[in-house]
């Protein structure tokens, strides 16, 4: 009797250390199962801390101008902008209009974007022909033709100038006022500059749009300013009007874009016609 009782203690025992034994392994396993949902989260984030968290590098315009500096200013009008003086000298020496020189220019570079102006600093589309200097090959009429290469854009608008003057079917053009830029137009097509029969409607419509010839004005010393506004408590307004923009208002009345907001009290370059600018 004794024996048996011995005996189903000894039992017992056993069943309750196998008992423990059990619960021990279902810990370890919990515990590998929290340390493997660790590293999951750790190969989840570890992208993103190594992604950079802001862009640095800024988008250029012609002449070096970032897009954070131009304003409201569009391509064309920073371009014109950039440009306009070195018109302006070639026009006085070479006796081209300017309005005609940066018309050409926006058209034949697409405003300083084109291939050929980013890469050559060609603004023009002057080929190689008796050309010693640097050269670039750009697909046009044929496959890689060959362009000019210049250090410096103003050497291009140099060039241009002197393409013209030393080739004697422009001869005509020197024949008429400098400031009858319609008349330089007609007759750069009629000279075979170019073959798009449309050319001298587009360059009239870039010179009118934004109002290229205040600059032939300027160096012909005639430049008025044009009276479409009314002195209203001692300052000088303009009533906007179809295809006006800031920057040619700006133009008409010599004041910065800027300073056109500051007195009008404007976040940005938006107009609507019949809008009354303060302009002085």
């Amino acid at each position: 009797m004794k024996f048996s009782v011995r005996i189903m203690m000894m039992l017992m025992l056993a069943l309750m250390l196998a008992s423990c034994g059990g619960k021990k392994r279902i810990v370890t396993k919990k515990k590998q199962s929290k340390a493997k949902t660790e590293r999951v989260v750790v190969r989840h984030e570890r992208p993103t801390s190594t992604k950079p968290s802001a862009k640095t590098s800024t988008d250029k315009v012609p002449g070096g101008t970032t897009s954070g500096s131009s304003g409201n200013l569009n391509i064309s009008e920073i371009y014109i902008a950039t440009y306009s003086e070195i018109a302006k000298n070639n026009m006085r020496q070479h006796k081209i209009p300017a309005s005609i020189t940066l018309a050409q220019g926006i058209l034949e570079s697409g405003s300083g974007r084109g291939r050929l102006a980013v890469e050559g600093n060609n603004h023009f589309g002057i080929k190689c022909h008796g050309w010693s200097g640097d050269k670039i090959h750009h697909d046009d009429d044929a496959s890689q033709e060959c362009f000019r290469k210049y250090g410096h854009a103003e050497q291009s608008f140099k060039d241009h100038s002197e393409f013209l003057t030393s080739r004697g079917r422009y001869g005509d053009l020197f024949k008429l006022d400098l400031d009858d830029y319609e008349g330089w137009a007609k007759g750069l097509r009629a000279a075979g500059y170019a073959t798009d029969r449309k050319y001298p409607e587009k360059l009239i419509s870039l010179i009118e749009r934004f109002q290229l010839y205040i600059f032939d004005e300027e160096v012909l010393g005639t430049r008025k300013v044009k009276t479409r506004s009314t002195d209203i408590a001692n300052n000088l307004t303009h009533k906007v009007i179809p295809g006006d923009t800031m920057y040619s208002i700006s133009k008409r009345y010599n004041i910065s874009v800027n300073d056109l907001q500051k007195l009008n009290r404007m976040t940005n370059s938006n107009l609507q016609v019949g809008q009354v600018l303060i302009v002085k």
